[in-house]
């Protein structure tokens, strides 16, 4: 008996789709190990399958043994038949390919985005011999959205979404398999045998990084003085800065200092104002993604992961938009009433109901789903950190709806011999949306007491303070995301993993960024010989053009024949200067193994680095022999791998030693074990 057949990104999301959609009780069927849901509606047999995300992949066409460059004769394959550590994808390749031979009817019901429409259509396209089929958009997994959108599906795929992914997924691996090889094969006419990698978006944005890096590094501090005086009114120290401010010249500032020594300071004027503060824009992900690492420390990709748990939970709706507005038809009255039963939110949800429920909405759209918002639904066995999450969405939301919160600042101008000193305060004085926002919601609170305009006040305390400017700050992964945001680097679903790429390639390190000199070469390296290689400006050209794809204003086909012939020339410049990047790149690869395999500094001034022995026994030894022989044993089996956590006593690196089937522990090459098991993942990381 023929039936429909609709295709989800994921078995999780094939669950919830079959169990939404059902009229009567769902048949599981068990093929190749993959669990697919038979079941009818409205008298019409459906099967939903799972896929696991991508099922195929871009590969070179004619691969030989030698590596080569440029590569552009592209295909599509099958993910297991091209990463050996994908093989487990393979039964769920044979799975649909089993079940879509007595199917009539074809639904895509993967992610409303690029991806999981390349998903979809390429599964369709292989597998399926299908050029097109039926298309459910929806924005949460929950059961009136599956409904709506199974019973609402569009008659064809969203091809102009198809053609800016596949576009996208193009443009990915020309830049990442040419340029990786380019810089692998010119470390290796030095002697180098490392392999390198970069891509389209994580060039540019390591360059970006790298540009703060020499701003940092080239920052010259200039000194200044500041005048500080410091009052009291009831027994409350009020804190007041000479209105200039910095002072660049010393004698500048010593000669006001002088003026106001020991003389009375009055108030020469107070001012009061009160300012409207209107509530927080609902959440699209790279605001969350900022937000999350602010509060919690979760990194964007940690973020994202946790995010979309929650959303194949139909806890909240899709995670990967940039928009920023709440449609009136997502029923807030509904939404709010179901989270209301939870008692963690019962009172702000009171509050809310009172309200006008219109949510006050940024200006950022997308075109395929709302912002980010909590369906209702009651949250189950959630983790630690997916509750955290969870928490901040909700309150998020419930703070669209709330009142602008009222702030007051208050102005003091003091005089001291006609030497003129200011102060302020702030406080809240109706919290309003604040109180839904809580503890999220931060604002300073200084309030100062009540000062009446030529009231002398009693001086604690005159400083003339000397201090340097301060360099530029490093950039945190909430600060870069918000920059590559801007400057139109990758996409609200892709930024996070590029981030996270780049922090696994060892290019940079640390929560405050810093540019490693492996990353730092290979910037310098592509910035001297081949700069078009890691251009802002080029990278966000083709992010635009994708944009018009997807808007149905350009052809993929022209904006692929474009890369390539960008490409190509590029790749033409970089061979003719192979030798000369390759010396760059060789001193960030020596340096990187060194300090891979140093524990830190011996009592002689040398460092302390793994050596193996002429037995194959590793140990640890110093740089100064053979002056000085200090040595300390390193177990013989198992990987190792320096921590950034030194040891409290010594000084010296904490060393993380993994065996076969076992969870890693911690060892101080000097006085031993340190902790049984290595501690966190992020230490491990």
């Amino acid at each position: 008996m023929s039936y429909t057949l609709i295709i989800s990104e994921k078995p999780s999301a094939a669950k919830k789709i079959a169990q939404a959609l059902s009229d009567d009780k769902l048949q599981e069927i068990d093929k190749y190990g993959v669990n697919c849901y038979r079941f009818k509606r409205d008298g019409k047999e459906i099967v939903v399958v799972p896929a696991v995300g991508h099922l195929f992949v871009l590969t070179e066409k004619k691969s030989g043994i030698e590596w080569t460059y440029p590569v552009f004769d592209v295909e599509w394959k099958p993910i297991f038949e091209v990463n050996k550590n994908n093989t487990w994808s393979e039964k769920y390749f044979k799975n649909i390919q089993a079940l879509a031979k007595d199917a009539d009817q074809f639904i895509s019901a993967t992610d409303y985005d690029t991806e999981g429409s390349v998903i979809a259509a390429n599964i369709l396209k292989f597998i399926c011999k299908k050029s097109d089929g039926k298309r459910m958009k929806f924005s949460t997994l929950t059961k009136e959205d599956l409904v709506a959108a199974y019973e609402e599906a569009s008659d064809h795929l969203d091809f102009p979404q198809v053609e800016a992914g596949l576009a996208r997924h193009h443009l990915d691996f020309f830049w990442g398999i040419n340029i990786s090889r380019a810089l692998t094969l010119a470390l290796k006419s030095t002697g180098g045998y490392e392999t390198l990698s970069t891509g389209r978006v994580q060039g540019p944005t390591l360059e970006l990084m790298e540009n703060r890096e020499e701003e940092i590094e080239s920052f010259k501090p200039e000194t200044f003085w500041q005048i500080k005086l410091t009052v009291l009114k009831d027994k409350q120290s009020i804190t007041a800065l000479h209105k200039s401010d910095k002072f660049w010249k010393k004698d500048e500032a010593e000669k006001v200092f002088i003026t106001c020594k020991g003389k009375p300071a009055v108030v020469e004027s107070v001012t009061k104002k009160q300012t409207k503060q209107s509530p927080p824009f609902p959440f699209d992900l790279t605001t969350l993604q900022r937000e999350a690492y602010t509060n919690f420390g979760f990194s964007p990709k940690q973020t994202l992961d946790l995010a979309q748990a929650l959303y194949e939970q139909a806890l909240i709706s899709y995670p990967r938009t940039s928009s920023q507005k709440l449609s009136e038809k997502l029923g807030f009255k509904s939404i709010i009433t179901k989270l209301a039963k939870n008692r963690n939110f019962t009172h702000l949800c009171e509050i809310v109901l009172k309200g006008k429920l219109k949510p006050n909405e940024g200006p950022k759209t997308d075109p395929a789903h709302p912002a980010i918002y909590p369906t209702g639904d009651k949250p189950e066995n959630l983790t630690t950190q997916q509750l955290k999450l969870y928490d901040i969405i909700v309150k998020r939301f419930l703070a669209c709806f709330g009142e602008p919160a009222i702030r007051e600042t208050v102005s003091l101008v003091i005089d001291v011999n006609k030497e003129i000193f200011l102060a302020s305060g702030s406080r809240t004085v109706e919290a309003n949306w604040i109180d839904l926002y809580k503890p999220y919601a931060k604002f300073k609170e200084q309030v100062l007491p009540e000062i009446k305009q030529g009231e002398k006040l009693a001086i604690k305390e005159l400083k003339m303070l000397e201090d340097q400017t301060k360099p530029p700050e490093r950039y945190t992964q909430a600060s870069i995301l918000k920059k590559m945001e801007s400057m139109n680097l990758g996409t609200k679903g892709t930024r996070a993993q590029i981030l996270q790429t780049l922090y696994d390639r060892n290019y940079i390190k640390e929560k405050s960024i810093i540019v490693t000199n492996l990353g730092k070469s290979i910037i310098h390296a592509l910035k001297k010989y081949s700069p078009e290689i890691i251009s802002i400006q080029l990278t966000e050209k083709f992010e635009k053009d994708m944009e018009e794809i997807q808007e149905g204003k350009k052809q993929k086909e022209v904006i692929i024949k474009e890369a390539k012939d960008t490409l190509g020339k590029t790749l033409l410049d970089f061979r003719k200067n192979e030798k000369s990047i390759g010396q760059e790149l060789i001193k960030g690869v020596r340096y990187m193994m060194e300090e891979a395999s140093t524990v830190g500094t011996c009592q002689c001034g040398g460092s302390l680095v793994i050596r193996t022995s002429k037995a194959k026994k590793r140990f640890i030894g110093c740089t100064g022999y053979p002056k000085c022989t200090q040595t300390f044993s390193l177990p013989h089996q198992g990987t190792l791998k320096m921590l950034t956590e030194t040891c409290k006593k010594c000084g010296l690196k904490i060393v993380s030693v993994k065996t076969f089937k076992k969870r890693p522990w911690k060892l101080c090459v000097r006085d031993g074990f340190v902790n049984k098991i290595v501690g966190s993942k992020k230490e491990e990381e």
